[in-house]
Order: C-alpha cells, then sequence, then structure tokens
C-alpha cells in the first residue's frame, strides 16, 4: 500500500526515457547556476513522491572532467502548469575511484 505522500521507487524501465531527460534537465541548470561542465552519464536509482506536483529523488553518474561523480538529485515537476525546477543537487561520491579499481 502505497502512503500519500510518501516516497516510492520507480520500477525498472518504466518511464525511463522521463527520468533520464529529468536527469539531464538537472545536469543541464546545475551547469547554468554554478557555471560548471558536468557530463550526464547515467541514472542509478530514482524514486518519486506527490507533492502538488511530483518530486523526483535521482541519484545519477555525471562526469566531471574525466572522474565520475554520484550525485543525488530532487526535480520538482508539474506536468500540468509545464513547470519543472530543481530543488536539490548534491555531491555524493566520487565514483572515480571505484571505476579504476
Amino acid at each position: 500500500m502505497t502512503t500519500l505522500g510518501g516516497v516510492r521507487d520507480v520500477p525498472g524501465n518504466q518511464n525511463s526515457l522521463e527520468i533520464d531527460s529529468l536527469a539531464r534537465y538537472a545536469v543541464e541548470e546545475h551547469n547554468k547556476k554554478q557555471n560548471s561542465l558536468l557530463e550526464f552519464e547515467r541514472v542509478i536509482s530514482a524514486k518519486q513522491q506527490v507533492v502538488s506536483g511530483t518530486l523526483h529523488h535521482i541519484t545519477l553518474e555525471a562526469k566531471d572532467g574525466v572522474n565520475k561523480k554520484v550525485y543525488e538529485v530532487k526535480v520538482w515537476e508539474k506536468s500540468w502548469m509545464n513547470f519543472k525546477e530543481v530543488q536539490e543537487f548534491k555531491l555524493v561520491e566520487d565514483a572515480s575511484a571505484e571505476s579504476s579499481a
């Protein structure tokens, strides 16, 4: 049973194009605001929460130069208003050390 307003996993490949698109949007917005050059690599996991729209909790991997890093982002979307906004974009770990092992 789903709790109203609770965070729930996004199943497997369902909506993967939508989630990839939101993750790419978050990286682009981060790059604009921080004047950085992150390159989106892949979505690691995604969750959703219904909150006057949908708050997407996405864990993604992006390249910062040659280093791969993992970020957690939150993108708030109100599709009926054509609205989306990055609420949070934070570094979780530097994945380069793991990938080169």
